[in-house]
């Protein structure tokens, strides 16, 4: 399996061994756009693997802050509650850079900018770019991705 993610169409493409569509996905990537500087709250881009999947298990709309779960699970009224919070919810799948200098080490490394593929609250558009860097998905898109994935499998990430 590999993952092709476009900016520019805000889709994701999930292929089989063979390079062939499988399942297309609308996401939301940076309103800031694309870049590779931690604090910069942009996409990176470049090739990546996810280096981590978390929250196997979880209920739908389970809230996540710092990976983990927090007990919650996401709500209109959770929401008015914590206004300010960027919601991370479902599943994470962790995404690590593969280009040194690039999107690896230093001050553009995509793992260490904490850049997910995570779930968002049905309200959040997608197909329009909005989030803080990470690349959001419909929370049954997502559970359909996360069970067919594993660690390591490649995601290019493609302005």
């Amino acid at each position: 399996m590999k993952i092709n993610i476009y900016i520019a169409k805000q889709k994701m493409d999930l292929m089989d061994e063979q390079g062939q569509i499988t399942r297309q996905y609308l996401i939301s990537t940076a309103k800031n756009g694309t870049g590779q500087k931690n604090g910069s709250f942009c996409t990176p881009l470049g090739k990546h693997i996810i280096r981590a999947k978390i929250g196997t298990g979880q209920p739908v709309n389970t809230v996540f802050v710092k990976r983990r779960p927090t007990g919650e699970v996401y709500s209109p009224k959770l929401a008015v509650q914590f206004p300010k919070r960027d919601w991370i919810l479902t599943r994470i799948l962790w995404l690590s850079g593969c280009e040194p200098g690039f999107n690896r080490f230093g001050s553009v490394d995509t793992m260490r900018r904490y850049i997910y593929i995570h779930g968002t609250p049905d309200s959040v558009e997608m197909g329009e770019p909005g989030s803080i860097g990470c690349i959001r998905m419909r929370n049954s898109d997502l559970v359909e991705l996360f069970d067919q994935v594993r660690a390591g499998t490649q995601v290019e990430i493609m302005a």
